[in-house]
């Protein structure tokens, strides 16, 4: 059936002769190979019924700094010299289904030559755990020639502390005509966009709530934590390894209306302490992960916390970590260190449209690795320091 299936889609789609597809029928994994990085994660790719399993064990990995993919050499399959031609492109394209969500994965593509691995990458954030979700992406200026060697991956991030999969059904990958071609199924993301300019949004919200977390004094408030500056007290949110903020806007006037595009949130600078030699002890590529701190949707604890009242166990209400925060983050960002500069962070459209539904209840801001760093909440009388979602709504 997945053959029939396939020649309608070539009949339909642009694309050319030359082409790689794996149905992962029950038979042998053949020509993938895996990896791991950053963190301590272990994978293995595994033959299931009429289906292959990505499955990672992430349980002893202690920062959720992981990276787990698959990787092919597609190049027999292709007409590399077909790419000279700026109407043609590879397109990837695979049917995933995976353990926990939402969570993001990402396609990259690359060569032997490749030095700017993000230019050929994006993400996709998968909603549900239930269905199947085919997705795809077509490169843009793909530097590939023949005699290069093309590779193909699909790899899972950041996940959490647990163990995950990610099945797939088919992979697949075509050079087509760009101008012939349908569009990417799914909706591919960049992966670390440009922050978009402001002046670009309609709307401008500033955070209702604004409070902060404190797992070593689990029953206090610290609604009125604040620092001593040359024209008075400024009222901050200040996150440490055991204290976190949260935030949570009033989306009524934005009921069952829709996204359009990814927004972008603000907030300011008040200080940052920092410091460590991570790439000494880690290596370069894991040890710049640290010192930044992470953006996280929060889907449970107490919705409607209040912020002069709000604590560690009454906001958490004995539920674990995993079931109040998506254990992938939104983004991690290095701070902007000088007091009243601003941080910018894009919130990709299908987070932003979960906090307009309410399936995000808010966002959680906490360190990734030794940060001790302040930010102006709410309370703070110069009112373009407060914490801001800035974003547009189809009309």
């Amino acid at each position: 059936m997945k053959k029939i299936i396939l020649v309608l889609i070539i009949m339909n789609s642009g694309i050319c002769q030359s082409q790689f597809y794996d149905s992962f029928d029950n038979k042998p994994i053949d020509g993938w190979f895996t990896l791991t990085g950053d963190g301590d994660a272990t994978m293995d790719f595994i033959q299931k019924d009429g289906y292959a399993r990505i499955l990672v064990d992430a349980t002893k990995d202690k920062h959720n700094v992981w990276w787990a993919l698959i990787k092919r050499d597609i190049t027999s399959s292709l007409d590399l010299s077909k790419l000279s031609d700026p109407d043609f492109e590879l397109r990837v394209e695979a049917k995933i289904r995976v353990s926990h969500a939402p969570k993001r994965v990402n396609f990259m593509i690359n060569t032997q030559r490749t030095t700017n691995y993000h230019k050929q990458l994006r993400e996709f954030d998968i909603p549900d755990t239930q269905g199947w979700h085919t997705i795809s992406m077509t490169t843009k200026d793909l530097d590939a020639v023949p005699g290069d060697t093309l590779y193909v991956q699909l790899a899972a991030t950041d996940w959490g502390l647990d163990t995950f999969y990610v099945d797939v059904d088919y992979y697949r990958a075509d050079i087509i005509n760009i101008n012939e071609a349908e569009s990417d199924k799914g909706e591919p993301l960049i992966y670390h966009p440009e922050v978009a300019d402001l002046k670009t949004f309609s709307n401008h919200l500033e955070v209702t709530h604004d409070g902060l977390i404190n797992s070593d004094f689990p029953n206090i408030n610290f609604n009125d934590w604040h620092v001593k500056e040359s024209t008075g007290d400024a009222r901050t949110l200040a996150v440490n390894a055991n204290q976190w903020a949260i935030l949570r806007w009033d989306f009524e006037n934005f009921k069952d209306l829709k996204a359009n595009g990814a927004g972008v949130l603000e907030f300011t600078t008040q200080s940052v302490s920092k410091g460590g030699d991570y790439i000494e002890k880690y290596g370069e590529d894991l040890g710049v992960e640290f010192g930044k701190v992470r953006v996280i949707e929060i889907f449970g604890g107490d919705p409607f916390w209040d912020q002069k009242t709000v604590t560690y166990n009454n906001f958490i209400e004995k539920k674990v970590y995993s079931d109040v925060f998506n254990t992938q983050m939104i983004f991690d960002i290095e701070l902007s260190d000088a007091p009243g500069s601003k941080n910018f962070i894009t919130i990709s459209r299908p987070v932003l449209q979960r906090l307009l539904d309410g399936t995000t209840k808010g966002l959680l801001i906490r360190p990734l690795g030794a940060v001790d760093a302040s930010f102006y909440a709410s309370e703070n009388q110069i009112e373009n320091n407060t914490p801001k979602l800035h974003f547009n709504i189809k009309k």
